[in-house]
């Protein structure tokens, strides 16, 4: 997916008299199908790209998500989307987005709005047609930047001037923002680690910690994809160098007790960060020998695979580990157990934590990467043939005494020591 949005947006910045511009090198059906779907829908239709596309594009950043807008409110584009044979649902259509699909990718798109009313959570809108009223009820000045589809910026609040300064400005009243939607103080952190260029603002952070108490109100699921986006943003290492980004973690999250692992990583951990996913690093900050990760877990939604993979580790990790836990006997039982999923989490855990990089840890990951998980080659019918055996509670015991004794032996077993057991 990530590669399918880059395409789209491979461009160089390239400077002139008016501004930067994109000049799309590389044109994608999707995209050509909805920009001119919209476009020739009426005289006065419009859509652009806005927000963090644009913004990691003046940035020359990985883009993963594409943000739309347009001037057609809800029903116009609906009727706009189906004219054109384009299949969507409601996301959020109460606020004005849409998700068309197109190829099995998801596009969102949002109709240009106003807001009416907030509390802190949630915004009254109003549909607009007017892109500066859309611009100016955004937070920051860098998240109000916007783009056609031949790069053309429109720009009202020269995000584009503060993104390259290193400037994090709210767009107005910074309190007042603030207020209407307490998830910008996290949106705040994760700008400035990114791109902030100075110290905090001394007004700012008057305000943040006034307000901070505004965050409790927010939903469980709007936090934590919150927090994802800052955990696996690129200035997330610098958490533990800044002060009021440090504190404001800790006390929306407290149960990050070990943050401060990402304060000294090894070199293996400082090469491959980028490259693990969000509850890998989750863990890392969670999990100790006190009930905290459980806590964590049971206040935040996370899938149910994400919290099987945690609790995995909370279980070998939440207590101490004898030297022969990592040999290869032992791992090799743990990934014909569990997985080579869990078993290179499990291994990449250890090495994260650990002050000094441990070759013999990393060859093991590449070593099981490149092999099967073993394969228990005896069935319950297999000996209920062989040995004249019913089905029966028995014999489920023997073939699972069968089969421990099989891991132990380093995944061997003879037809002696088959019969041995099942005569035993």
């Amino acid at each position: 997916m990530n590669n399918f949005f880059n395409k789209i947006l491979r461009t160089y910045i390239k400077d002139n008299k008016k501004n930067h511009l994109f000049e799309n090198d590389l044109k994608n059906i999707e995209i050509n199908k909805i920009f001119g779907s919209i476009n020739k829908f009426s005289e006065k239709s419009e859509i652009r790209f806005v927000g963090g596309c644009i913004r990691k594009i003046l940035k020359k950043e990985q883009v993963d998500d594409i943000d739309l807008a347009t001037n057609l409110n809800p029903e116009k584009l609906s009727e706009c989307l189906k004219k054109n044979k384009i299949n969507f649902y409601d996301t959020g259509i109460k606020h004005g987005t849409i998700t068309a699909t197109i190829n099995k990718k998801n596009f969102e798109i949002t109709s240009l709005r106003k807001d009416i009313s907030t509390d802190g959570r949630h915004a009254v809108v109003k549909f607009s047609e007017d892109w500066y009223e859309d611009a100016k009820r955004r937070d920051f000045t860098i998240n109000s930047i916007y783009a056609d589809y031949d790069g053309n910026l429109f720009d009202p609040f020269d995000g584009k001037k503060d993104l390259e300064n290193g400037k994090i400005n709210f767009i107005g009243d910074a309190e007042k923002r603030i207020k209407e939607d307490y998830l910008r103080i996290l949106r705040y952190v994760r700008f400035f680690l990114n791109y902030s260029k100075f110290d905090h603002d001394l007004n700012i952070k008057k305000i943040i910690k006034q307000n901070i108490n505004g965050v409790i109100n927010l939903s469980k699921e709007r936090l934590i994809d919150e927090l994802k986006k800052i955990v696996k943003s690129e200035g997330f290492l610098k958490i533990n160098k800044d002060e009021l980004c440090f504190e404001i973690i800790l006390l929306i999250f407290p149960q990050l007790k070990h943050i401060n692992v990402f304060n000294k990583l090894n070199d293996y951990a400082i090469n491959n960060i980028k490259f693990k996913d969000f509850d890998f690093l989750l863990s890392l900050m969670i999990i100790d020998d006190s009930d905290n990760t459980d806590y964590f877990l049971y206040k935040y939604n996370l899938s149910n695979h994400s919290k099987k993979r945690i609790k995995f580790l909370q279980n070998i990790f939440s207590k101490n580990l004898d030297n022969e836990f990592f040999s290869e006997k032992n791992l090799w039982k743990i990934y014909y157990l569990n997985g080579k999923e869990y078993l290179i989490d499990m291994i990449n855990f250890k090495i994260f934590r650990s002050k000094k990089t441990d070759s013999k840890l990393i060859n093991m990951i590449k070593f099981f990467k490149e092999k099967n998980q073993p394969i228990f080659p005896i069935k319950a019918k297999d000996l209920m043939e062989k040995y004249n055996l019913k089905e029966s509670k028995m014999l489920g015991q023997k073939l699972k005494e069968i089969e421990n004794i099989w891991i132990n032996n380093n995944f061997k077993l003879s037809d002696n020591e088959i019969e041995k057991i099942v005569n035993n």
